[in-house]
């Protein structure tokens, strides 16, 4: 534990010591900030209209605002991710402190956590901030909580998913563009692989590649259902990145 602590401890000072926390929890904000503004102008909006036709439906905020703002956020993270995890074994590999980390008493297991935590923490940090809009939104309606709590739900476990992914495309290469880039193209491919599923003739493949869909696995959270098969999806993927990027690493220690 003492040495996971020591790792998880460089790693945080690494973020706020260098502008990396700061410039993408900044581009985050301003992004989400912008997407809120302008989803609740269209709900208001459609609440002006509903007030002189009653017949247009009543404005339900938490379809117009939670659904719509949440599914903004899932795609933003997708492409933010990747800068918060691209330099964490690149970076060393680069710098020649991986050969510090592989022979030190630390184990490989101890190191991964501790990067692992370490940037999922930031992701959870930077989220927790946006929650303002969530607050501003209440002011404006009568806001359903249940799909909002189901919806971070999805936020904190697609964030794990997206952190291990990252983590093993950084760990495949020392230079953290090619590691951004990389981590980028796996995650869009889990978020738009449902897409082939409907040019496949056959139904088990389709079935596979629906089910690796992670646009698939969040559109009941969105509606406020819980799934405990979504749940133990992104588990998967979470546990899937980082035993490979373990394996990864474990491969270079018994290379030296």
């Amino acid at each position: 534990m003492r040495n996971f602590a020591a790792i998880y401890g460089k790693e945080m000072r690494s973020y706020f010591s260098s502008p990396v926390a700061y410039v993408m929890g900044g581009v985050w904000l301003l992004f989400s900030g912008y997407m809120f503004r302008n989803i609740m102008l269209e709900f208001n909006r459609f609440c002006l209209t509903y007030s002189q036709n009653p017949r247009a439906g009543v404005p339900n905020i938490n379809d117009w605002v939670v659904t719509n703002f949440f599914g903004f956020k899932f795609f933003v993270w997708m492409i933010v991710v990747p800068f918060l995890t691209m330099r964490l074994y690149a970076e060393e590999k680069k710098t020649g402190t991986i050969e510090l980390l592989i022979t030190s008493p630390v184990t490989t297991l101890q190191t991964l956590m501790g990067k692992f935590a370490a940037c999922f923490t930031l992701y959870a940090a930077i989220e927790a901030v946006g929650f303002a809009h969530i607050l501003i939104a209440r002011a404006y309606g009568n806001l359903e909580w249940g799909p909002v709590v189901s919806a971070y739900a999805a936020v904190l476990l697609m964030g794990g998913a997206f952190v291990a992914l990252g983590i093993l495309a950084s760990a495949l290469t020392e230079n953290q563009i090619i590691a951004g880039a990389v981590a980028f193209f796996l995650l869009i491919t889990l978020w738009l692989i449902d897409w082939s599923a409907s040019f496949v003739t056959s139904p088990t493949l389709s079935a596979v590649l629906s089910y690796l869909s992670i646009l698939d696995h969040m559109r009941d959270f969105q509606r406020g259902v819980i799934d405990t098969g979504n749940v133990v999806f992104f588990l998967s993927l979470v546990a899937f990145g980082l035993f490979l990027t373990h394996t990864v690493l474990e491969s270079r220690r018994w290379r030296q």
